[in-house]
Parts: C-alpha cells; structure tokens; sequence
C-alpha cells in the first residue's frame, strides 16, 4: 500500500486500500489543444454558429434571412444570449421576424453616460430622395403580391432629375451625384445589383422608412423643398440600425 501522509487528501480503492486523491485527477488539458477552442488563447464560450452571427450583426447594417438563412436560424436560437452580449457593450438587438430581420442599435437613456459605438451616419438628400422612390416601389409590390421589388438605374435617374430647378445648368455633375447616391445605397445594402443597372430592393427600406417618416418625406417633395435640396446636396440626417 502506498504510503499516504495525513495531509494528502485520500480516497479508496476497490480494496479498501487508500490511494492519494491526486491519483484519480484528470490531467488539465491546456487551453490551445480544447477542441472547443477555434484559435490559439481562444477563451470564447459561445458556439461557433453564435459567434459568426454576431460577428455579422456587429459588422452589416442587418442580417436577414433571405441572404444569410443558416445565419438567422442561429441568431433565433441564441438570440437571448447574443442580445445579452451586445448589452455588454451598450447596444441592443432588435429581431423584426415579421420582415425577417435583425439589425443593432445604440442604446440610448436619460442620466446615462457611455461610450457611444454605433453613430447616425447622415444621408445625403439625393440619397433620401431615392429611398423615398425605392420605399414607393416596394410597398407596391409587396401590396400586389410581387416577393420582390426591382429598380432601374434609369428610372432612379429619371425620378432624382425631376426635381431639379429649371434653371439648373451642370447637368454632369447631378448625374455623378445620382450615381454616388446609388452606389451608396448598395453599400448600405438597401439596394442589391443583381444585373448591370438593375436592383432589388432590400425590406431593411421599411426600418429605415417607416410609415410616419416616409408620410413626413412626401410632405417635403411635395412642398418643393426636393429640388433645392437636390441642387445643394447638403445632407439630412437619418438613425441608422
């Protein structure tokens, strides 16, 4: 029998005989060679599907089904837990499962000071303009039973010129500037190019949208404030998700 000292925390073998505690530890298996671990010093404990979609939430404007289906199953299934992890850095996640989507917003309350993370990034009133048209044309689709809304380069362009002033000369430099309002919808992934000139219009448009801004937008065309705006190219500002 192996010598045991009164100090040694000691457990029985199927003997009876006494055999040090130590024995019977598994040895510590090191952080870098855990399997649950997905890089080297990887202390994270969520699941690897987790940890993509909040990656993806954190980094896109929104996540949708549509584009990212796997992705949003995982976002249902550990939704109280990411919503918790963003809490940690004092932003919120907000699951539309009506329109299928899910996007982050800064959390914002009287008498509380934090960092903030997530800034309104203004959009340019060309840009305003344009997701007032592309708004329009989604509600009427999605109203006659269309899954899906298209848009033109060329009737984008058309619609945006029409609000110019008459007396307005540099024909050009209104095109560049329509031509940067597209592309910066694309970027904000309101507008999806499925062929050269031709786009989908993302549902994230209605978030950004909603029905009281988009009666408020309207009330702005239709008062001719458009067209100068067109013209300046000042900006407007609109929350982001």
């Amino acid at each position: 029998m192996p010598d045991v000292t009164e100090a040694d925390p000691v457990t029985r073998d199927d003997d009876g005989d006494q055999v040090p505690s130590s024995d019977t530890f598994v040895e510590s298996v090191p952080l870098e060679d855990d399997d649950s671990a997905l890089f080297a010093g990887d202390t994270g404990v969520l699941p690897v599907e987790a940890r993509r979609v909040l990656a993806l939430v954190l980094q896109r404007r929104y996540v949708s089904a549509a584009e990212h289906p796997a992705d949003w199953t995982a976002l249902l299934t550990h939704q109280q837990v990411l919503s918790s992890r963003l809490h940690d850095l004092f932003v919120e996640l907000v699951v539309d499962r009506g329109h299928e989507i899910a996007y982050k917003r800064q959390v914002r309350s009287d008498g509380l000071t934090i960092p903030v993370l997530l800034r309104d990034e203004p959009f340019k009133r060309v840009e305003t303009l344009l997701m007032l048209y592309v708004r329009n044309r989604y509600h009427q689709e999605q109203g006659a039973g269309h899954p899906a809304a298209y848009v033109d380069a060329e009737e984008m362009t058309a619609y945006a010129l029409g609000f110019l002033s008459h007396d307005e000369t540099n024909l050009a430099a209104r095109h560049r500037e329509i031509e940067n309002a597209v592309a910066g919808l694309v970027r904000e992934r309101v507008l999806d190019e499925v062929a050269t000139g031709r786009y989908r219009v993302g549902p994230v448009v209605e978030i950004l949208l909603p029905v009281d801004r988009l009666r408020e937008l309207t009330a702005w065309l239709q008062d001719g404030e458009g067209s100068a705006d067109l013209a300046d190219g000042t900006s407007q500002t609109e929350g982001t998700p």
